[in-house]
């Protein structure tokens, strides 16, 4: 089977790998084995459009990765009481909110103190706040013990991807051999939309703070569109020297957010991309199926 486009996401003490029709979730649990949750992906009709593909894979990757999310804070601590819808929905309110307050409201206001004029110079000063309140925020975190866990997990999926995209086998000493670092890496998406947004916003000239301060947030959908595509396009001609200085702060960023893991987190991570790429191949062979028997009846007809 040809190699397939295969990312992840790290969870509570595990690893979420997702693949093009399916996503599974590996995690440690406490008593040292490995939990596995596989899940069918319902593709959409709009995900191969460009730049409508970008803003339907962050909505997919947002229902995907908190459903993760859930499970591997269950599977983890071994409780099986899960969070009721009410709780659910008050968790991502909270999560939307505090993001768009740090990265957007702040940054905003900061800029309108440091800031009068209204042209380009006020999103460049706005987008440079931004980047500095995220690479401080990243910083902060990784001094918390149970981030710096999520860290190393974040190291072991990039390293399993490596593995699996270099054609090594699956084994821990095999992506041992690999960097914690991956071009598209969410991390650098993230790194893409705030430089993205830079441009995007300058396209508001009201001075009105509310029309100003609305767009960045109505914008968000587009500048996502774009800076998947950049992403797509920069990972997949990397060795272009023009790409790859595209790629490199991303890819520096990421020094803040993977670390090395150790064995038994990469063993997690492992598990994780073997049982996705398991069920692509399961797939595949139960698609052709249908068309083999016909073809079998037809031969032994008269």
């Amino acid at each position: 089977m040809e190699k397939l486009n295969v990312g992840g996401q790290v969870v509570i003490e595990g690893v979420m790998m997702r693949s093009p029709n399916y996503y599974s979730v590996a995690v440690r649990k406490p008593d040292n084995t490995i939990s596995v949750k596989r899940q069918r992906i319902k593709t959409r009709s709009l995900s191969k459009m460009v730049f409508i593909r970008g803003v339907t894979s962050l909505y997919e990757t947002l229902v995907i990765g908190f459903d993760a999310i859930m499970y591997s804070a269950n599977e983890s601590t071994g409780e099986k009481e899960k969070l009721g819808k009410n709780e659910t929905i008050a968790t991502i309110a909270f999560s939307v909110v505090f993001a768009l307050l740090l990265f957007v409201a702040i940054p905003f206001y900061l800029t309108t103190i440091v800031s009068k004029n209204h042209s380009i110079m006020f999103n460049i000063i706005d987008g440079i706040i931004r980047t500095v309140i995220f690479i401080s925020y990243l910083l902060v975190i990784s001094w918390i013990p149970e981030v710096r866990v999520m860290f190393q997990y974040h190291g072991a999926e990039h390293m399993s991807i490596h593995a699996y995209e270099a054609g090594k086998k699956l084994k821990v000493e095999e992506a041992r051999k690999f960097p914690t670092m991956h071009p598209r890496c969410g991390t650098s998406f993230l790194l893409f939309v705030l430089l993205v947004s830079i441009l995007v916003f300058s396209i508001i000239t009201s001075e009105n703070w509310v029309i100003k301060l609305g767009s960045r947030v109505l914008l968000l959908p587009a500048i996502a569109g774009i800076s998947y595509e950049l992403l797509k396009i920069s990972a997949r001609h990397k060795e272009n020297p023009l790409l790859g200085a595209i790629v490199l702060p991303g890819l520096m960023l990421q020094k803040l957010t993977t670390k090395v893991p150790n064995d038994s987190q990469l063993e997690v991570a492992l598990k994780s991309l073997k049982d996705v790429l398991e069920a692509e191949s399961s797939s595949e062979k139960t698609s052709r199926l249908p068309h083999q028997q016909s073809h079998q009846s037809t031969a032994a007809s008269p």
